[in-house]
């Protein structure tokens, strides 16, 4: 499964796997059903009002309409971080190649291109791109150095961050309630990651920002891979007793 490294805000790069076409695809087609049903409902609203039939008035709807499907994608992707309603419903967002969020001008770099990717083309320029390219992405990604990501994976019971914990279980680390469950989230991220990676460095930045956050030092006799199970264990147990 390709992939793409994304910085977090505690600086470790965790890997997603990028949108293919069927993501996309699936994101365009809720996005053109959602113009087709307002369509549809405008011209019902104005069939019923009697306000349809001047040719003016039609005239100008329409070219509100034509304006708001061309800015769509633009308008969607700057003020709803990389992502349209389609892209949000199917979990997909636009980030930048480095991990970062992209910025403005790598958006409309992007919307520009579509006219490359899509209409120029009759859509094969920006399929055969997605379809062959490493980080899947089409014409206007390649030039703005962006790609689609999936923003949530499927996850199974294993991979679920709060395992319930055996009652008789006494946490080893009772600081690790100055945790938060975002930062439990993204200790199991990066677990999930090495368990799949192999990457040792994962795991040696992990424990060591969450030592450095707990005030801690990794005990003797215990690597970095079982202290973060542990801080794990200990977070749930001890949440468990508060609830």
């Amino acid at each position: 499964m390709e992939t793409v490294k994304v910085n977090t805000s505690q600086h470790i790069d965790i890997d997603y796997p990028v949108a293919g076409l069927g993501e996309r695809f699936a994101g365009w087609l809720i996005d053109m059903g959602l113009f087709i049903a307002i369509f549809l409902i405008f011209l019902i609203l104005f069939s019923m009002t009697g306000l349809s039939g001047s040719g003016l008035f039609d005239t100008i709807m329409l070219i509100i309409y034509g304006v708001g499907y061309v800015f769509y994608d633009l308008l969607c992707e700057v003020f709803m971080n990389g992502q349209s309603i389609g892209k949000r419903l199917v979990k997909i967002k636009v980030i930048s190649l480095n991990g970062a969020q992209a910025s403005l001008g790598q958006y409309f770099i992007r919307w520009v291109f579509r006219i490359v990717d899509f209409p120029l083309t009759s859509w094969v320029g920006g399929l055969i791109c997605v379809a062959v390219t490493e980080n899947k992405q089409r014409i206007g990604d390649i030039v703005a150095g962006t790609t689609l990501i999936k923003t949530v994976p499927r996850t199974q019971f294993q991979h679920i961050a709060f395992h319930p914990v055996a009652e008789e279980y006494n946490p080893v680390f009772d600081g690790v309630n100055q945790m938060t469950d975002r930062d439990i989230e993204l200790v199991h991220e990066v677990l999930n990651t090495y368990y799949k990676t192999r990457n040792h460095d994962l795991i040696y930045h992990m424990a060591a920002k969450v030592s450095a956050h707990l005030g801690i030092t990794v005990p003797s006799g215990m690597n970095e891979l079982e202290f973060l199970s542990t801080v794990l264990m200990d977070y749930n147990q001890l949440t468990s007793r508060a609830v």
